[in-house]
């Protein structure tokens, strides 16, 4: 009864029945939850998704994150023999992902999103190259981990990427999942589960943040969190049975379709 009147509330999808609303948002939620937890690419279909529904773009980003956060516990269920062992790493970068996003937050109730807007197109295209380059190596080789200046020069940037996510937060997933591949000398499928509980982390903080301080349309959320916990403990089983370098490739060719995407949408809509 309470989810139903939640649902209820304020709802501004289109005019279909309760229950197609209802069916839409988790079957979107599914396919978010499976391309964050397998290749970093949520907002791929969560963000249009949410701005389908005619939520605007701030709030869209804000009521994402109240989605999104449930992304995490299935990917952990999923992911339990990749995370073993890495216990350590998770929680030393968790700690940076945490700050920075509690500042990208407050920069966002701060600041307009404008800015951001504009040049998130070319972070994600940017990124992108960065998984194409990685998928060029070997498959006998191992990424190889930055150290001394390098490491930390990776460690702040995983800082200012927190910052990114809480402000905006368009594929930041891909760009952490990016930064971990440089930070550790970890095989793709545990660097893909440090970074899903890494970026959790963070989008829970934010989450916690935006509750009390800005406007999350739960009538969308709730629905959208249910298949984001179904596809986050599928992206995980899925990553298991498909080629490494098939993977990062994919995930190139879609950092290449949403960069477009967000660029026609910062710049010519």
């Amino acid at each position: 009864m309470v989810i139903a009147s939640v649902i209820e509330e304020d709802f501004i999808l289109l005019h279909w029945p309760l229950l197609w609303k209802f069916i839409y948002l988790v079957l979107g939620g599914v396919v978010s939850g499976v391309l964050s937890s397998a290749a970093s690419f949520a907002s791929l279909a969560s963000y249009p998704l949410l701005l389908s529904v005619g939520i605007p773009p701030v709030f869209a980003n804000v009521t994402n994150d109240a989605a999104l956060i449930w992304n995490m516990p299935g990917a952990v269920l999923s992911s339990i023999r990749e995370l073993h062992g890495h216990w350590r790493l998770v929680r030393f970068y968790s700690l940076f992902t945490m700050a920075g996003a509690a500042i990208g937050c407050y920069l966002l109730l701060k600041f307009p999103s404008g800015v951001f807007e504009k040049v998130v197109p070319f972070f994600i295209l940017l990124a992108g190259i960065m998984v194409y380059q990685t998928s060029k190596r070997k498959v006998v080789d191992k990424p190889q981990a930055v150290t001394g200046g390098r490491k930390l020069l990776y460690v702040v940037l995983l800082l200012v990427n927190g910052v990114y996510g809480g402000y905006f937060g368009a594929a930041s997933g891909i760009i952490t999942l990016v930064i971990l591949t440089y930070l550790t000398n970890k095989d793709f499928v545990v660097v893909n589960a440090i970074k899903n509980v890494v970026g959790g982390v963070a989008n829970l903080t934010a989450l916690i943040i935006y509750m009390f301080a800005s406007k999350i349309y739960w009538n969308a959320a709730i629905p959208m969190a249910v298949g984001m916990f179904i596809g986050g403990y599928l992206g995980p089983k899925i990553v298991r049975h498909v080629p490494q370098k098939g993977m990062e490739q994919f995930i190139a060719f879609l950092a290449v379709v949403q960069a477009a995407y967000f660029f026609w949408q910062a710049y010519f809509k």
